[in-house]
């Protein structure tokens, strides 16, 4: 249901709508499809899902003075909640005329093709570092920013579980990949620096110097034999 929301949101951004227009409709869509938003009120977030333009990384708020412009990259976070269970997932999609500018292409490429590395990496009996090597060298190879402050996690049951995923490797290895785990790899990648820095409204992280980020996510299921990827469609 996440992937579908997910999709479904994406392929209503127009230009020339606010980021409120956005935010509404997204709860539309969750809410046909039986769910409940399940950012909504999360810890006081006041959106329906969040959308995140250009140097917003992440936590973006519907408002109704953001315009979405030509031009602009709209990172869309969906989390749905249905009969106990909870998806989340996540996309970053271009506004405007084809073909896009290099930068960007290159941003959204490699952002993508580090969640996918991810993935890739992730084996039962295996380790979330394994995970985060993943990503950290798909970055890299774009030589994209890797924001520290802000990690993939476990899901499920609720929004956000143990453990944590980063995206870049760490002293330790992490906790065992085990069947049964659900996580979320969420690469937040930049065209610049990773510094980030959070708005005066308590959720809106950006890029301190101003340059594009993007973000991609996936729920990944490990299992006695191997992995599955819950929010593909």
């Amino acid at each position: 249901m996440a992937a579908e929301a997910r999709e479904r949101i994406c392929k209503l951004i127009r230009s020339g709508m606010t980021t409120a227009d956005l935010d509404e409709l997204g709860g539309e869509v969750i809410r046909s499809m039986g769910g409940v938003p399940s950012f909504l009120n999360y810890r006081g977030y006041p959106g329906n899902i969040c959308i995140s333009l250009n140097d917003e990384v992440v936590h973006g708020i519907g408002r109704r003075d953001r315009f979405i412009l030509k031009g602009d990259i709209v990172s869309v976070d969906v989390g749905v909640s249905f009969e106990g269970g909870v998806g989340d997932t996540a996309k970053t999609v271009y506004v405007g005329d084809d073909p896009m500018p290099a930068n960007i292409e290159r941003l959204l490429r490699f952002t993508e093709s580090a969640l996918e590395a991810g993935l890739a990496a992730a084996h039962p009996g295996g380790y979330v570092q394994d995970i985060s090597r993943g990503v950290e060298m798909e970055a890299k190879r774009g030589n994209l920013g890797i924001v520290e402050e802000y990690v993939g996690h476990g899901c499920g049951m609720k929004l956000h579980e143990p453990p944590d995923v980063p995206n870049y490797v760490q002293h330790r290895k992490g906790p065992r990949l085990v069947s049964g785990m659900v996580l979320c790899v969420e690469p937040m990648l930049n065209l610049g620096s990773r510094r980030v820095y959070m708005e005066s409204d308590g959720w809106t992280v950006r890029t301190r110097d101003g340059e594009p980020s993007a973000h991609f996510e996936h729920m990944l299921l490990i299992t006695e034999n191997g992995t599955e990827v819950l929010t593909r469609v």
